[in-house]
């Protein structure tokens, strides 16, 4: 799923991302729109990733989907 996909679709999915990232509020979620910069932001934040570890785990979301 491109990011133009993820972005237009964020409110069908907003559930599964944080079904899969529970430390992400909904606050959070709803200012990230789909976004998915702010997204891995938030990540490196809530869980201490790497910003390479955190956008790998967007693109494997991405991939799932």
């Amino acid at each position: 799923m491109n990011t133009d996909i993820f972005e237009g679709k964020w409110k069908q999915i907003k559930g599964d991302v944080q079904a899969r990232w529970g430390k992400l509020t909904d606050d959070d979620l709803d200012v990230a729109e789909g976004n998915s910069t702010y997204l891995s932001g938030k990540l490196q934040e809530r869980y201490g990733l790497t910003k390479e570890k955190a956008e790998d785990e967007i693109n494997k979301f991405h991939r799932e989907l």
